[in-house]
């Protein structure tokens, strides 16, 4: 069985975290294989977005807890075996907003710990009505402070510190109201629904949507007059492209523009 699947169709990959008996943890072998698609896909100019989902009953339960265990007793372990596997994971959900493509999660069931981390990464977020979130690794003494930076940077402050003091799981229809997710569907409609998003994206113009994905992420770290300087220097570069001129020509004209990318 292959631990992370994977299909393209309509210049979409799709990714499946496959280990659906362990909840989808990230466990050292699925964050290898996360780490290993996202940077292949990180060059592959013929994948305009990508789906994340899970297989099974759920999205991602976070990290793997047994093989945490393991890796505390072991003697040649220990400390650096922590730091290590944090690191990894830290460098993995980084790696999913340095890409030029857009990613998508699509969730179902429950998103904890890491694997809230995980969706709170992904650029956008669909989920199954029903759907639960929660950072509750306070609820056995380990305080998600990893998963607390990207939860922190999707939601307001107050509402994060709760979830991660309380442990508690907020249903799907709350992390849409407080901006974790874009938006709820019905279980049977998720698939079709994430695709179509990510569709909907890749039939954009790429090499804009990859400028103004690391824009995005940049701007956000700046102060305000910082911002406007560096997404003003972004905007010319994308405006002397061929392809942009190409488009703008063609809304001009009424019709489909003929890019080369």
């Amino acid at each position: 069985m292959t631990i992370l699947e994977r299909y393209d169709t309509n210049a979409v990959a799709h990714l499946t975290l496959n280990a659906p008996e362990r909840l989808n943890a990230l466990s050292d072998e699925m964050l290898a294989a996360l780490q290993s698609q996202f940077d292949a896909l990180s060059s592959d100019t013929t994948i305009r977005a990508i789906v994340l989902s899970g297989a099974g009953k759920a999205f991602c339960a976070g990290h793997d807890l047994k093989q945490m265990t393991a890796g505390r007793q072991a003697p040649d372990k220990g400390a650096a075996y922590f730091k290590d596997l944090f690191d990894r994971c830290a460098h993995m959900m980084q790696t999913i907003q340095a890409l030029p493509q857009p990613v998508i999660a699509q969730v179902h069931g429950i998103a904890t710990a890491a694997g809230c981390q995980l969706v709170a990464t992904c650029d956008m977020a669909v989920a199954a009505e029903g759907t639960r979130f929660g950072v509750n690794g306070v609820n056995i003494g380990l305080f998600c402070s990893t998963p607390m930076v990207a939860l922190s940077r999707n939601i307001a402050r107050k509402q994060a510190f709760e979830m991660l003091t309380t442990g508690q799981f907020i249903e799907a229809e709350e992390a849409c109201r407080l901006g974790l997710i874009n938006k709820t569907v019905p279980n049977a409609d998720l698939a079709s629904a994430a695709t179509d998003l990510a569709e909907t994206v890749a039939a954009k113009l790429g090499s804009a949507v990859k400028i103004g994905k690391q824009a995005f992420y940049q701007q956000l770290q700046m102060p305000l007059s910082q911002a406007y300087e560096y997404t003003g220097d972004v905007m010319v570069q994308n405006m002397l492209q061929a392809d942009t001129e190409e488009g703008i020509a063609a809304f001009l004209d009424k019709r489909t523009p003929d890019w080369t990318q």
